[in-house]
């Protein structure tokens, strides 16, 4: 079967301008120490360009305010928005409220709730909300959320919610959550658990801080992109908070994290590259020991092996959005899980390559590198720890063999066999010598 990556001339020019307008526009705004709400204010002009050239929340149809792009095309567009943390929030596809926008999508679809379309995605889509997925806690195991403990009880027209999680990014920021918590503790966990609205103004919504982490061991509260602890205590909201139907909370999670996988991994290869271009001008400019960084042997492996392994990585990702834009989600479900992995390790690998051979200035915070390097440990935990990913590839991959007593590659076994099957032929063979 042919895999096709190209895409048509004019989405190449418009590819042409977002790596430019991305570079020209967005790197410099990473340089100024601004609030959340600067942020804000400063990029309002940059989204305002990006509706213009037809590129805002493209994952979204038509319908929704977006353009309906494929995985390919969206995993070409988050190479180069991945970049800068700032790309994807310039063009209104950043997570979590991508995602989340997403899951509301899907939900309407679902129910036909319009009141929800109006009320949530809406303002989210232009901006005017902020939304964060809440999900993971901090006393079960991220890697199984069959163990969710956080609980959602009907109570007349009333959901009624108590849990505690944590690592619910932009949740300090947000206007209102996503809450993953059972409704139906008597059923297979699969099938009990559900995804419901909850505003953060709600009372019984406590955000008990914001997460220091690796990498920002300096956090201050309210910051985008920090990640928050929040207990619910009997948290009432509506029942038409409910997204999609009762119990459909993982098939739901399911439609977000494919494709957020792809868009993670190419966001991944727009680091490596800008990581990789680091490395490179450093190579060529440095000189020491009688020669240019370049002319090491090492620095040349390490030049050679970053460039084939982004290109692995690359190609990986692509086959992968390719076969989910061809037959779906959870075709692909394979080849999402090994780019996961293996792309987490490329973008670990290149940038940890930039920052030996630039020395103390690629420890300094003189550059991105160091910046670059503590955020990419992350991305080997989340949405799903390495080690998932790898046993889901192994066991799908298992389920095409069969075991044997005797492997199928013994000789003398497979000798004997072909003794039998030709044994016509080797004895006309025996009376002709």
């Amino acid at each position: 079967m042919a895999w096709d990556f190209s895409t048509e001339p004019d989405f190449e020019e418009k590819l042409a301008w977002m790596r430019e307008f991305v570079r020209e526009e967005v790197f410099p705004l990473e340089t100024l120490d601004l609030t959340y709400e600067q942020v804000r204010e400063v990029i309002r002009p940059l989204q305002e360009r990006v509706k213009a050239e037809g590129l805002w929340a493209a994952h979204l149809p038509p319908a929704l305010g977006g353009m309906g792009f494929g995985q390919v095309k969206l995993g070409l567009m988050h190479e180069i928005l991945g970049q800068s943390a700032l790309g994807p929030v310039v063009f209104g596809n950043n997570a979590p409220d991508s995602g989340n926008a997403e899951l509301l999508a899907v939900g309407i679809e679902e129910t036909g709730d319009e009141e929800m379309r109006a009320k949530w995605l809406r303002p989210l889509l232009d901006g005017d909300l902020r939304s964060a997925f809440s999900m993971t806690e901090p006393n079960t195991a991220g890697s199984d959320p069959t163990l969710l403990s956080t609980s959602a009880v009907r109570d007349g027209d009333e959901w009624v919610i108590n849990g505690h999680k944590w690592f619910t990014s932009n949740g300090s920021v947000a206007d209102f959550l996503i809450v993953m918590a059972v409704t139906n503790p008597d059923v297979h966990p699969y099938q009990g658990s559900s995804m419901i609205i909850v505003p953060v103004s709600t009372p019984g919504v406590d955000i008990v801080r914001d997460v220091a982490t690796m990498e920002d061991p300096e956090t201050p509260f309210g910051r985008f992109g920090n990640h928050a602890e929040i207990v619910y205590t009997d948290v009432r909201v509506p029942a038409g908070n409910l997204i999609g139907r009762e119990g459909s909370g993982f098939a739901l999670a399911q439609k977000r994290l494919g494709p957020g996988r792809i868009h993670h991994c190419m966001r991944w290869l727009g680091q490596s590259r800008r990581a990789f271009d680091m490395l490179c001008e450093r190579s060529v400019s440095r000189y020491t020991h009688g020669s240019t960084l370049a002319e090491k042997q090492t620095i040349q492996n390490w030049i050679a092996d970053s460039m084939a392994e982004m290109q692995a990585a690359r190609l990986m990702t692509l086959q992968a959005a390719w076969k989910m834009d061809r037959e779906g989600a959870q075709a692909a479900r394979v080849e999402i899980a090994m780019i996961k992995y293996f792309g987490a390790k490329v973008l670990y690998d290149v940038i940890d390559r930039a920052i030996q051979v630039h020395g103390s200035l690629g420890f300094s915070c003189d550059l991105p590198l160091e910046h670059m390097y503590r955020a990419a440990r992350a991305a080997r935990i989340y949405d799903g720890p390495d080690e998932v990913h790898r046993q889901t590839v192994a066991r799908q991959v298992l389920k095409g063999y069969t075991p044997r007593e005797v492997p199928s590659e013994h000789i003398p076994t497979r000798r004997a066999e072909a003794q039998r099957r030709f044994a016509g032929l080797l004895e006309s063979l025996t009376v002709d010598a």
